[in-house]
C-alpha cells in the first residue's frame, strides 16, 4: 500500500464521516513526510508519516512529553500508530522563523527562542535521553571525510592529511566531553522553530541528546540556511549567556570561556553537517543542501582562523581547495 494511501485511511479511521482535505504540509532530510490536514470547519493538524522501515516515531513521542513538560511549545501527540509510523499532531502553522526573520525582527525572535531554550535546558535530567557520547561525536566528525572529502571532492584524505584531522578531533572532543551537560534538541534553527502564538514552536525534535550545553546555542546563531554578522552573533550570544546564568543553568562563569566553547562545539557541527549534506545528495538523491556547504566551510575557516591550536585545521582546508579545479566542486 502507497503510504498516503496509508494516511487517508488512517484518518478516514479516526474522523469516520467528517469530511477534510489532504496536502503536503513540508518534508525535511530524512524519510519523513508532513501532512496538514484541513477539516470544514477550519481546523487544521498534521499528519507525520514516517515509515517504520527507515524511522522509529518512539523518540519523537517521549521528547514531545519532555518538551512540553518543560513549557516549551511543541506539537501535541493526539494520536498514534507506532506500527505503521503514523503520528497525529497538532498544527504550529507555516511560517518558519527562517521564513520571517529579517534584520528588524531578528532581535525578538531570538530572544524568545533563547528563552525556550533556557526553559528546555533547566529541564534536564541525565537518564531521560541518549547521552551524546564521544562514540557518537566520532562518527558525526568521520562523515566529513568519509561523504564531503572522498565522496564528494573526489580526492580521499593522505595519510598526513588523516593525522592532522585526528588530532584535530581529539582536540574538539576533549573540550566537548568536558563540558556541561544538558538536554541538546540537536537541530535548533530558524527552520525547525515556528512563528505562533506561543513563540516559538518547536519542531524535528526527535534527535534529542543529553549533552553540551553550548550545543544549541550554536546551531541556532551558525545556522545552515542563514548567516549573521559576528558582532551580532556575539551579542546574542551573551544575551544567551546571560539569562542561563541567572536561570542558574551550568554555563562557564567566563564569557570569554563559554564563546570559546561555543565556537570549538559548532565546529564540530559544521564538519558533520558538511558530510550529512554530502551524504544526503549521493546516498538519498537530494541534490539541494550541497548549496549550502559553502556557508559551512567559511564557518570552519572562520573559526579555525581564531585560535592557534586549530590552525592545523585551516591549513588543511587551504590544501582541500587546491583539488576544486582538478573534481569541479565549490568548496
Amino acid at each position: 500500500m502507497q503510504r498516503l494511501e496509508l494516511v487517508h485511511q488512517w484518518l478516514a479511521g479516526l474522523f469516520p464521516g467528517r469530511p477534510h482535505a489532504v496536502a503536503p504540509a513540508s518534508a525535511d532530510a530524512s524519510f519523513r513526510r508532513y501532512f496538514r490536514i484541513t477539516f470544514d470547519d477550519g481546523l487544521t493538524r498534521i499528519v507525520m508519516d514516517a515509515p517504520p522501515e527507515h524511522e522509529d516515531c518512539r523518540p519523537f513521542v517521549h521528547v514531545a512529553g519532555l518538551l512540553h513538560g518543560a513549557g516549551v511549545h511543541a506539537p501535541q501527540v493526539l494520536a498514534q500508530d507506532l506500527q505503521r509510523g503514523l503520528l497525529l499532531l497538532t498544527d504550529l502553522g507555516s511560517t518558519t522563523y527562517l521564513d520571517a526573520l529579517d534584520d528588524a525582527n531578528a532581535d525578538s525572535l531570538f530572544r524568545d527562542a533563547l528563552d525556550a531554550l533556557v526553559k528546555w535546558q533547566l529541564a534536564s535530567r541525565p537518564d531521560a535521553l541518549p547521552p551524546y557520547d564521544e562514540a557518537l561525536l566520532r562518527r558525526e566528525l568521520n562523515l566529513f571525510p568519509d561523504w564531503y572529502v572522498a565522496r564528494h571532492l573526489g580526492a580521499p584524505l593522505t595519510a598526513q592529511q588523516q593525522e592532522t584531522l585526528e588530532r584535530m578531533h581529539t582536540l574538539l572532543l576533549r573540550n566537548i566531553l568536558a563540558q556541561p551537560k544538558v538536554y541538546v534538541h540537536r537541530d535548533y534553527m530558524p527552520r525547525n522553530l515556528m512563528v505562533c502564538a506561543d513563540n516559538p514552536g518547536v519542531l524535528d525534535f526527535q534527535d534529542a541528546v543529553h549533552g553540551p550545553v553550548s550545543y544549541d546555542v550554536a546551531s541556532l546563531f551558525r545556522d545552515a540556511f542563514v548567516s549573521w554578522e559576528e558582532a551580532r552573533v556575539l551579542d546574542w550570544a551573551a544575551r544567551y549567556w546571560e539569562k542561563a546564568r541567572r536561570a542558574g543553568l551550568p554555563v562557564d562563569a567566563d564569557f570569554g570561556a563559554f564563546y570559546r566553547d561555543l565556537e570549538w562545539m559548532g565546529l564540530q557541527r559544521h564538519l558533520k553537517v558538511l558530510g550529512i549534506f554530502a551524504r544526503i545528495h549521493y546516498r538519498d538523491g537530494k541534490p539541494k543542501y550541497l548549496a549550502d556547504t559553502p556557508r559551512f566551510v567559511n564557518y570552519v575557516r572562520q573559526v579555525a582562523a581564531r585560535y592557534n591550536q586549530l590552525a592545523p585545521l585551516a591549513r588543511l582546508f587551504d590544501e582541500l581547495e587546491k583539488l576544486t579545479p582538478q573534481v569541479g566542486y565549490t568548496f
